[in-house]
């Protein structure tokens, strides 16, 4: 958990009984319902009692609803300071947007959620991560549509600095392989929502392996988790325009940055030679700047 209660929030709608997640969604798109109003005054707006708002706000971790709305204001004053950064006035896109709206809004899209999941991020978890990838005989990853995505994009960095890693995104080809895992392997799955089933199962099948797991997930609380001996979190906004496969992907590019570089730390020898030995592979694959092939 971070400490923005705006992040927090959207991490737990899906666990929200319905006129919570009424309460939450409200607050999210809003945050002036809570900042401004009663713990009565936000029940009649969303519909529903003031017992229900202290149930939400207790299940947000706050003790009383003073100290959640005093929360909510404060995230919302580093909102407004990021967006006048990036001068916009609302994050979500517009159909009446300029193409300088739309590229300061994605921008600042992007930026925060790289941001907020850095802010997150399991740094213990992390470092256990590394240690196993460094350490592991093979690794699996998996993952689907833009999850694996993130998913071929670990598996190119870690292959270019000599460690053994295959992305499965068909999830047959997943399950054989993680059913014929070993004790001390590593298998990573990505998967935005968490509830991916195609992941979920071959992380369950390279559990019962003996394999180390590892969850690559926005909702640290989602099933897939329970399959995990290891997470990292993402943090990935969505708007009207811009849905969780262009956020996730940002967000788990960026994990996978994260991993990688901490992996290139402990093999520095190594990783210094091997990118220079993949570098030079493929130099003759490559025009000149007159469009000639290189000798």
């Amino acid at each position: 958990m971070t400490t923005d209660v705006l992040v927090n929030l959207r991490r737990l709608v899906p666990r929200l009984r319905p006129a919570e997640a009424r309460i939450a969604e409200a607050v999210l798109a809003d945050p002036r319902v809570a900042i401004d109003s009663t713990i009565t005054e936000v029940a009649k707006a969303c519909d529903t009692s003031p017992a229900t708002v202290a149930r939400f706000v207790a299940a947000a971790g706050f003790a009383g609803y003073p100290e959640f709305r005093l929360a909510v204001a404060r995230a919302a004053d580093r909102e407004h300071v990021e967006q006048s950064r990036f001068r916009i006035d609302d994050s979500d896109i517009d159909p009446r947007d300029s193409v300088d709206d739309v590229v300061s809004k994605i921008a600042y899209l992007e930026a925060r959620t790289i941001e907020e999941t850095a802010a997150g991020l399991d740094r213990v978890a992390l470092d256990r991560v590394a240690d196993a990838v460094i350490a592991a005989p093979r690794i699996d990853i998996y993952g689907v549509a833009s999850s694996g995505l993130a998913g071929q994009d670990l598996q190119q960095k870690l292959h270019r600095i000599g460690l053994f890693a295959t992305c499965w995104t068909d999830p047959h080809l997943a399950l054989t392989s993680a059913a014929v895992l070993t004790p001390g392997s590593l298998a990573i799955g990505f998967s935005h929502s968490g509830l991916t089933v195609e992941v979920h199962d071959a992380l369950e099948v390279a559990r019962a392996s003996g394999a180390t797991t590892v969850v690559v997930t926005n909702f640290p609380d989602a099933p897939m988790v329970d399959q995990a001996d290891l997470v990292l979190a993402t943090t990935a906004r969505e708007t009207r325009f811009r849905s969780g496969a262009m956020a996730s992907r940002i967000a788990q590019l960026a994990v996978v940055d994260f991993l990688f570089v901490r992996v290139a730390q402990r093999r520095y020898a190594e990783t210094g030679d091997s990118l220079a030995r993949t570098y030079d592979a493929v130099q003759k694959h490559r025009l000149d700047y007159e469009g000639r092939p290189r000798p």
